[in-house]
């Protein structure tokens, strides 16, 4: 794992997925456990980053990681079960629950040295990165966006950003051509989310929060274009893309800080400020 993915992996793990736990719907109060004890499980996959793959106490601290999401998935089949909901915002709750454990599954495989199911260590880096972004924080944000804004389009995004997350990561296992499928999908979500909170969230708001979500919104409409080239570019040979560390240092870094921190800070203003919404 390269240093620049090690820091965004790790930013994900710290940051973003405990302050998208605070926005989760939880009526019966079950994450709040979970999401006390996040910081240290964040912490301590962070610290496996830093120590030599391979090692015994490398994987363990990415297994101490895995085993908190673990427990954020069984909540998420829990959820599933009492509700027994399919509606947008809850398949996009649903997802974001279920997106940690997905990359902490790859955290240890990469971590341990381990090329599972066949995938080299580059892809399981990328995983982990992807599904604590696209997976959680924007599968989240697309909830979020549907509950506020309430339009028939909020409520399209909620359901193409899992599908699209889901395809993406269908064609690590069958092929390009699923996988740019995926990214179209994705981009898709992606694109009706940015105007979703653009259009219907962030008017209403004090000039802090609207300008979070319009940083937000604004780097959704760039980072998913690289997307697009990048999938269509392993299709179609004559697509022009980036390399993968230019991804990494464009798409990766604006996600992680443009996208997924400024729109998570801009929705816990909101969540601090009720009369507001």
């Amino acid at each position: 794992m390269t240093v620049l993915v090690g820091c965004i992996v790790a930013l994900g793990m710290v940051v973003i997925v405990p302050l998208g736990l605070r926005l989760l719907d939880d009526d019966e109060r079950r994450l709040s456990p979970v999401g006390q004890v996040w910081p240290y499980a964040g912490a301590a996959g962070a610290l496996s980053l830093l120590l030599e793959r391979g090692a015994w106490f490398t994987v363990a601290l990415a297994g101490c990681y895995a085993a908190v999401t673990a427990w954020l998935a069984v909540l998420a089949v829990l959820r599933l079960a009492r509700r027994r909901s399919l509606a947008p915002v809850e398949v996009a709750a649903l997802t974001a629950m279920v997106s940690p454990a997905v990359a902490a599954s790859s955290l240890v495989a990469e971590r341990g040295g381990w090329e599972l199911l066949g995938f080299g260590m580059t892809v399981h880096a990328l995983t982990v990165a992807h599904f604590h972004y696209a997976g959680f924080a924007a599968a989240l944000v697309a909830g979020l966006a549907t509950v506020v804004s309430g339009r028939r389009h909020a409520g399209v995004a909620a359901l193409t950003v899992p599908a699209g997350i889901a395809l993406v990561f269908a064609g690590y296992f069958t092929g390009d051509d699923v996988e740019l499928a995926g990214a179209v999908i994705l981009t898709a979500g992606m694109w009706l989310l940015a105007w979703t909170l653009w259009r219907d969230i962030a008017p209403t708001r004090d000039r802090v929060t609207r300008a979070l979500f319009g940083v937000s919104a604004a780097v959704l409409v760039l980072t998913m274009l690289l997307a697009l080239s990048w999938a269509a570019g392993h299709v179609w040979a004559a697509v022009p893309h980036l390399s993968l560390s230019w991804m990494a240092a464009t798409h990766g870094v604006a996600n992680a800080l443009g996208f997924a921190l400024c729109g998570l800070l801009a929705w816990r203003r909101v969540q601090r400020a009720p009369s507001h919404r």
